[in-house]
């Protein structure tokens, strides 16, 4: 057999007849172009091949080189490929049968060819490799259409961030900040009590040393969460088991922060969950240490439902969608689906993820349930569950070897979720659809230096002008460093099928409301012309009179009944008496008000 690399010298006469030959047939049928003469040699006399005469019974031999491809350097793989619309790959150097032989003499599979018709599949042995347009054609269609496919994440400039910030270092499995489109929010390391910072997002750079903090617990600040009706609102938890509900100025004045709106005492034991209703105004969830799951109105101060239904330590609290349920996490490995106003779990899953470190879990917007957790051999994994079937999970995927337990942020419009764990450097994110497997890996974003917290966006607060779909806030040990996720996109136009109508600032329902039992899904509003803030609104705390909820005891009773035999004259006193108690309180509650007034003052800077 001749060296491959010698090649035939060609006439450019015969050459544009190899040129215009009629290839399709040789990669449909993978037989030879070349043809048995009459005296049954493929070649001419001449020593050229003959393209005129009749193709081969047989199959073409992979074995050999294709003898087209070796007619002119032009038309090799080493230069531009042929003009046919075919293309012919070099896969590797070819071997005699011999060397192919394994350990037991026994020779190789001789057949090239696998399944129906002539596809063939390339072999260690190969010399050249075909794909048709056919075959391109059908590789293409196996991709999965999505068109967050190629979504990547990009971390701002230096001087987008937010220095010198000391984080937290409290040993507790919070996110540590929160973020809405006006402030960002920061658990910070303090002296005599917890405290948090509250920065407006427009004031980068390097923090001053003199910016106030809110200091009002006298334990550490475990959770903060801000409230998705009102952005000037935020709720914390603390060691001291109590929770308190704030309100943010505007302009943030050079005094700490000290004097919540509400101080909702109830828990005996350090709170260390504190989440908001998603469509009720003023409905506030708070989980702590003993076990125990309060749901508050924050407008009146007072505890509406009370839940005991768990034995041991709370991971997590996730609302859904339209907040008719929310589900938990906790440390003994069960996984529930609890109806707040029925007071009761209306679904369980015993050790959704075998291993025994903290899980977390979040509804989906189909009413799904995505958790993260550990295997048994410490492996973190994820998983997709229908809560009306637990017995068996949608989607179960391994992930990795690491000791930080995985946050999952999602994006009900876009259907994707964030995974990020404390210790990491990367933030995995997912699409979950309803194909298999129904939990699709987009991409990863890495960066130097682990994560201490992380806060997430809603959606209201992204940049649409630059297909941005989601922003999180990265936490180092001293400093906050912005991530955007985005799309690309060639047009500068608002992007329709990106920017789905969102969840608005306007609450759906009233606390009255939803504990009577009704549900509404979130008011959406567009973002085709971005989102603009609103001006800060007061939250109101109208508390009930303690005395109106006491039952009459019958020593008062008596009494009354005994008022009718006092003289008139005392009676007419007494009656003076409450009338010039009424007249102090109003002059009292005038001058409270006024003195509130000025101390806002002091505090906004306008005085």
């Amino acid at each position: 057999m001749e060296d491959l690399s010698q090649t035939l010298e060609l006439s450019e006469e015969e050459e544009e007849e190899v040129d215009h030959g009629d290839f399709t047939s040789v990669f449909q049928t993978g037989e030879s172009p070349t043809a048995t003469s009459d005296s049954g040699k493929s070649c001419s006399a001449a020593g050229k091949p003959d393209l005129n005469q009749t193709k081969p019974e047989k199959p073409y031999d992979c074995s050999q080189p294709p003898p087209f491809s070796l007619l002119s350097p032009r038309h090799s793989c080493t230069s531009r490929p042929p003009r046919s619309p075919h293309q012919v790959y070099k896969t590797g150097p070819q071997r005699t049968r011999k060397k192919h032989s394994n350990k037991h003499g026994a020779l190789p599979r001789t057949e090239n060819y696998q399944g129906k018709g002539d596809r063939r599949i390339p072999r260690a042995n190969d010399r050249w490799r075909y794909t048709t347009n056919t075959e391109l054609t059908m590789s293409r269609s196996i991709v999965r259409q999505s068109k967050f496919r190629h979504v990547f994440g990009q971390a701002g400039k230096t001087e987008q961030g937010y220095d010198d910030i000391r984080v937290s270092k409290v040993t507790w499995d919070s996110s540590f900040c929160a973020v809405n489109p006006k402030f960002l929010a920061v658990i910070v390391e303090s002296s005599g009590g917890g405290a948090f910072l509250v920065l407006p997002l427009s004031k980068m750079g390097r923090l001053d040393k003199n910016h106030p903090l809110v200091t009002g617990h006298a334990g550490p600040v475990l959770d903060i969460d801000w409230c998705p009706h009102n952005d000037n609102i935020l709720a914390s938890c603390s060691e001291d088991t109590t929770a308190m509900v704030w309100q943010i100025p505007d302009q943030m004045g050079t005094r700490p922060i000290s004097e919540p709106i509400v101080v909702l005492e109830g828990h005996s034991k350090r709170v260390g969950i504190v989440t908001w209703h998603p469509t009720a105004r003023n409905i506030l969830l708070t989980a702590g240490s003993d076990n125990l799951i309060i749901i508050w109105n924050v407008g009146t101060g007072e505890a509406l439902i009370s839940m005991d239904d768990h034995p041991d330590l709370i991971y997590n609290v996730s609302w859904n969608r339209n907040g008719s349920l929310f589900c938990t996490t906790c440390k003994d490995r069960r996984l529930r689906v609890c109806d707040p106003r029925k007071r009761e779990v209306v679904a369980e899953r015993m050790a959704p993820h075998e291993g025994i470190r903290p899980m977390r879990a979040i509804f989906t917007r189909d009413g799904n349930l995505f958790t993260t957790g550990f295997t048994r051999m410490s492996q973190r994994e994820l998983g997709l569950w229908d809560p009306t079937h637990f017995e068996e999970p949608i989607a179960l995927l391994e992930l990795d070897t690491s000791n930080g337990v995985l946050l999952p942020y999602y994006d009900p419009d876009t259907n994707m979720v964030y995974l990020c764990g404390k210790g990491d450097s990367s933030i995995r994110y997912f699409e979950i659809t309803e194909e298999p497997p129904y939990v699709h890996y987009l991409s990863t974003f890495s960066s130097k230096e682990p994560q201490r917290g992380m806060g997430f966006m809603p959606k209201r607060g992204v940049d649409v002008s630059k297909c941005e779909i989601a922003r999180l806030y990265k936490l180092h040990d001293k400093k906050c460093e912005p991530i955007a996720m985005t799309v690309p996109r060639k047009s500068d136009l608002f992007q329709d099928d990106l920017y789905p109508d969102t969840a608005g600032p306007d609450p759906a329902l009233e606390p009255e409301e939803w504990l009577e039992g009704r549900d509404e899904d979130p008011i959406l509003q567009s973002l085709r012309d971005g989102y603009v803030p609103p001006k800060s609104r007061e939250l109101k705390v109208a508390k009930k009179n303690v005395l109106d909820s006491r039952p009459t005891t019958r020593r008062s009773m008596s009494s009354c009944d005994g008022s009718a035999n006092l003289p008139p004259q005392l009676v007419e006193r007494l009656l003076e008496e409450v009338q010039n108690l009424k007249a102090t309180v109003l002059s009292q509650e005038k001058r409270i008000c006024d003195l509130e007034n000025k101390l806002s003052k002091y505090t906004n800077g306008t005085a």
